[in-house]
């Protein structure tokens, strides 16, 4: 699979539009243990002022990354466990995010499997929390560039866009009628149920 590397000119800055604009795109994790990568197949926008993003009460040590210059990476941590990868978006001092929920492996299957302690390939990356966990991801990535660092990174291949579709959000009690969840129709690879609504 030939792999571009996108640039930050590549994608939107809006929310909503970089939700969508996600969708098809590939997540490449690059470690000593190895090369892992997945296509994005889900994803949520948090948009600016939106009860359930984690800037709406403003600005703190845990959220700053959202507050800052578009399309970086904000990690946090949930359950104590498990940790959420997202993209910041909207201009700079506007606190808003995108939730990279499901990925479908591409690439480094036999090592996501063994950080993963699982070998079905469907459950790999099939929610935020088991994605970080197959491509290494931690609050240390938090405020990366991803179109600078080595690390992490995003990439576009020569796949063919699928439809795209929309629900309600999952998992989140405020603001939880809001249509702000994208994801490709008919993958398998999805976290959550699928919809009818078009994007």
């Amino acid at each position: 699979m030939k792999l571009a590397r996108l640039d930050s000119e590549a994608l939107p800055v809006e929310t909503k539009a970089l939700a969508k604009a996600l969708l098809g795109c590939i997540l490449v994790r690059e470690s000593e243990d190895g090369k892992a990568a997945g296509r994005i197949v889900e994803t949520e926008a948090y948009l600016p002022n939106d009860p359930a993003c984690h800037a709406f009460s403003g600005k703190s040590s845990r959220n700053a990354t959202l507050f800052g210059p578009p399309h970086r990476a904000y990690v946090y941590q949930i359950y104590g466990t498990s940790f959420c990868f997202n993209l910041s978006s909207e201009c700079e001092g506007t606190g808003a995010g995108v939730l990279v929920r499901a990925l479908a492996p591409t690439e480094g299957l036999e090592l996501m499997q063994r950080r993963r302690g699982a070998d079905r390939t469907r459950d790999l990356c099939r929610g935020p929390g088991r994605l970080c966990r197959a491509l290494a991801i931690d609050r240390s990535f938090d405020g990366a560039d991803l179109f600078l660092g080595p690390f992490l990174s995003l990439a576009r291949d020569e796949w063919a866009p699928e439809i795209v579709r929309r629900s309600p959000r999952i998992g989140v009690t405020r603001a939880a009628g809001h249509r702000l969840r994208f994801y490709l129709a008919g993958n398998p690879y999805l976290s959550g149920p699928a919809a009818l609504s078009p994007a």
